[in-house]
């Protein structure tokens, strides 16, 4: 089976599509209908938008995260990057001892 791929919409093309939903005079199934998406759409992204505070809404990797969550995410990466250096030196250090050894 096919892996359905999502697409991704940019922070200020999802507010407008909320402003425009909240408008007195217009429905979100207008708005969707207008835009191309699916309406349900607009009902994520204005729970997102209600959740999060103003300049948090980001995606990653198609994944809305918070600015914390970010942070922690690049600290997490960074920290395993170092680790694999440690690794690698030691993996070293074991051989050229090994050797030294015989």
């Amino acid at each position: 089976m096919a892996k359905r791929k999502t697409k991704s919409y940019p922070e200020s093309f999802r507010r407008e599509a909320v402003r425009l939903a909240d408008q007195p005079d217009r429905t979100a199934a207008d708005v969707a209908r207008e835009l191309g998406i699916h309406v349900g759409q607009i009902y994520n992204w204005r729970t997102q938008f209600n959740k999060l505070s103003k300049g948090q809404f980001t995606v990653a990797d198609g994944t809305n995260y918070s600015q914390q969550e970010k942070a922690e995410i690049r600290r997490l990466k960074k920290e395993v990057a170092d680790l694999k250096e440690e690794r690698d030196f030691l993996k070293k250090a074991t051989a050229y001892f090994a050797k030294a050894d015989k």
